[in-house]
């Protein structure tokens, strides 16, 4: 990642928390005219330290998900292993996030269901799929505490 300066730090440490900021403000907010504080964002995004931005929208039936971490162990750590896995996980509509891990699992799961009879089907038709698998072991949250909360 490039190198940044403390007036970048915040304009990213702003957008993080406003990603809809408007130049205007964010220009307000870091001590910048609109014009240096807009070309000082096309730098930060042509760098790639912004990637992109997003909107975090609510699922109409996220309340009534069943949201299970799912901790996998590969039968083998190569790199031929993780890549094959990787790429079947991405095809994997039912999967929200996906993390490769140090510790005694390889990779950390996000999976949403509607109920448990709909995580059986992703069980059997997604997750016990997924090539070099050597164990899956489900957990399910009680209750969200905290989410989508900017960093």
């Amino acid at each position: 990642m490039p190198q940044i300066d403390a007036t970048d730090a915040k304009i990213v440490q702003l957008l993080r928390a406003d990603g809809r900021m408007s130049n205007a403000n964010l220009a307000a907010a870091v001590g910048l005219s609109a014009s240096a504080c807009l070309r000082r964002l096309r730098l930060l995004e042509r760098s790639g330290v912004i990637r992109g931005y997003t909107a975090l929208v609510e699922d109409p039936d996220a309340a009534e998900a069943m949201v299970a971490i799912v901790q996998v162990t590969l039968e083998r750590q190569t790199e031929e292993f993780l890549q094959r896995f990787e790429t079947a996980v991405r095809k994997c509509p039912d999967i929200r996030e996906c993390y490769l891990m140090t510790g005694l699992e390889d990779y950390i799961l996000r999976v949403d269901a509607r109920n448990a009879g709909d995580y059986e089907r992703i069980h059997n038709e997604q997750l016990s799929r997924l090539p070099g698998v050597h164990r899956i072991r489900s957990s399910f949250a009680i209750r969200s505490v905290v989410r989508s909360r900017p960093r």
